[in-house]
């Protein structure tokens, strides 16, 4: 399986990982993971790392359909500080920033950072991929999407999209190893530029991706395709979630992205005793 060096730290990911999300924005989909203030950010890390996160995941602006841009100069102000503080006070925690922007993913692992996740996979910012392969043991999250966060659900076209999905991580795998990013992470970015059609058609085949040889992360907590489908709201999305979250594992997902880090943590556990045990 697939090991990733995290400045110096290796992290396996033979039994899957769980990376918390915690959001330093007042517009996400998912309000309940909405800490107040760093005392509140701090605490919700706290609870995190003892429920079983592997990685907290950082992020300063919404990326969610027809949200709103944020500046990478705003960015900064909402997610160093925080890095920072969440690094200080749990220094064997790794730490994750989300953004598209290379100057925020330079200044986020200046302060503790140790991998970069970007949603664009370097469409939003030429200069991230070369970056981040100029940085020193640092795993590169590229996601599948098009366009931006405010045009992308325009452009759910396709006329085999898991097969365009695979050409487009082929290219920007290409891309990634030549600007010399060693660790690439390939996210298939369930719920960017694809409906809710689309978004199950590509769960159901995401065994295909394997082939890729790449550690994969999905993204599927709390998300459209769960609650509208179930005629429910984001906040009781979370029984949906489990269920989609232990069909990514039998397809291959080598880290989930979560709201519930708890609740992930135990499909992993179970999932140990019937799928990993073997591997």
């Amino acid at each position: 399986m697939f090991a990733l060096n995290c400045k110096g730290k290796i992290i396996d990911t033979k039994i899957p990982l769980v990376m918390g999300i915690i959001n330093v924005t007042p517009d996400s989909f998912y309000q309940q993971n909405l800490p107040k203030g760093i005392d509140g950010i701090l605490t919700l890390a706290e609870k995190m790392i003892a429920d079983g996160a592997d990685i907290l995941d950082i992020g300063g602006q919404s990326t969610r359909p027809n949200s709103e841009k944020v500046l990478a100069e705003k960015e900064l102000d909402r997610v160093i500080p925080i890095i920072e503080k969440i690094s200080t006070h749990f220094p064997n925690t790794i730490l994750s920033v989300d953004t598209y922007y290379s100057q925020v993913a330079i200044a986020a692992v200046q302060v503790g950072a140790s991998i970069v996740n970007d949603i664009s996979g370097g469409q939003l910012d030429n200069a991230m991929i070369p970056t981040v392969g100029k940085m020193n043991n640092v795993p590169y999250v590229c996601m599948h999407t098009k366009g931006t966060p405010q045009t992308m659900q325009t452009l759910a076209n396709y006329d085999n999209i898991v097969e365009e999905i695979t050409n487009y991580f082929v290219a920007k795998i290409t891309e990634c190893t030549v600007a010399g990013i060693n660790d690439i992470i390939i996210d298939p970015g369930f719920g960017f530029a694809k409906n809710t059609n689309q978004n199950f058609e590509l769960l159901k085949n995401l065994l295909k991706l394997t082939a890729l040889k790449k550690t994969m992360l999905v993204g599927l907590s709390r998300k459209s395709m769960v609650y509208k489908t179930l005629g429910i709201t984001a906040a009781d999305a979370l029984n949906g979630t489990t269920v989609l979250h232990t069909l990514a594992l039998q397809n291959g997902a080598n880290i989930l992205r979560v709201h519930d880090v708890k609740e992930a943590r135990e499909i992993v556990k179970l999932m140990d005793k019937i799928k990993y045990n073997d591997a």
